[in-house]
């Protein structure tokens, strides 16, 4: 009897791996990057914050939701922040909600699936949508002869850099003046292989899987495409999703100008800390200071 029952549970466990494995196949690993809810967790009045929601249509047929946060007083520049895989903007909130104090506008979006918006998350999706908000960012009158900033978290981090990359070999205008990647993996396939070997579950299938991801989105392969704009990289030794390794390839495959943040917070959470905060603003003023002295580029 209790070699039926273990030859049982033997078939159901290799029937769910199995399931498992379909679903994931299927859908192209897209399930490992996306967790969005449509949860309002907080909005920037809570905080005191000015702000004005904004709505973009994609060229695919969604729409997106946004966040506009002015500066408080003469803008010194706008930042667009892209957040990270889990929940929406309400739940990522406090990263930039310190900004618009310090003279920064931010623009922030949910990509397809997140909060208000339409649709559901895929990577090429989420790439299309990040162009969507910078494209409609340096429209706006605000960001007028004034930097601008890609500042991105995690999954938000690996979109913004793509973006940043394209936009430069595009030569794009206005130019960027700095990219800042804050807990950023080195790749969607690196990270997805990765992620599926630390689960027994899934080890089988880490490599035929990762294949699903196209291999145009390797991080380390996009970053020196960045230059000449500037790039900063935070990472901390204790991000338990992110390993620190994932930073530290990347700035290695960076060119100059480059600076690395090394911190010492959970995945995330750097903005906790004041000091992270004031080597974010003096890496948005250096471009002020290289304006006020007549230098042009970087």
């Amino acid at each position: 009897m209790a070699s039926r029952t273990a030859r049982v549970l033997l078939k159901q466990l290799l029937l769910l791996l199995c399931l498992s494995a379909a679903v994931l196949l299927q859908s192209g690993c897209s399930s490992l990057f996306f967790f969005p809810d449509q949860t309002t967790y907080i909005t920037p009045d809570r905080l005191d914050l000015a702000y004005e929601n904004i709505y973009l249509d994609t060229a695919d047929g969604e729409t997106l939701h946004g966040w506009w946060l002015p500066a408080e007083g003469q803008p010194n520049g706008t930042v667009y922040f892209l957040h990270g895989n889990a929940q929406n903007i309400s739940s990522h909130l406090l990263n930039v909600a310190w900004l618009p104090a310090e003279g920064y506008n931010v623009f922030t979006i949910d990509y397809r699936g997140y909060g208000k918006s339409t649709g559901a998350p895929d990577i090429e999706g989420a790439l299309h949508d990040s162009e969507t908000g910078l494209r409609w960012l340096t429209r706006q009158r605000n960001t007028n002869n004034t930097p601008v900033f890609i500042l991105g978290q995690s999954l938000g981090g690996a979109l913004g850099l793509t973006l940043a990359s394209e936009w430069v070999q595009r030569n794009e205008t206005p130019e960027l003046s700095g990219v800042i990647l804050d807990g950023t993996f080195s790749g969607f396939r690196g990270i997805a292989r990765e992620k599926l070997g630390s689960f027994w579950l899934t080890w089988p299938f880490q490599i035929p899987l990762s294949w699903t991801i196209p291999d145009e989105y390797e991080g380390v392969d996009q970053i020196a495409n960045i230059s000449p704009v500037p790039t900063m990289i935070i990472h901390s030794v204790r991000d338990g999703i992110i390993p620190f390794h994932h930073g530290q390839a990347l700035y290695e495959a960076a060119n100059k100008p480059k600076e690395f943040l090394q911190t010492d917070t959970p995945h995330a959470a750097t903005f906790i800390i004041p000091a992270y905060k004031n080597s974010v603003l003096e890496f948005l003023e250096a471009k002020k200071t290289r304006q006020s002295k007549g230098k042009a580029g970087f």
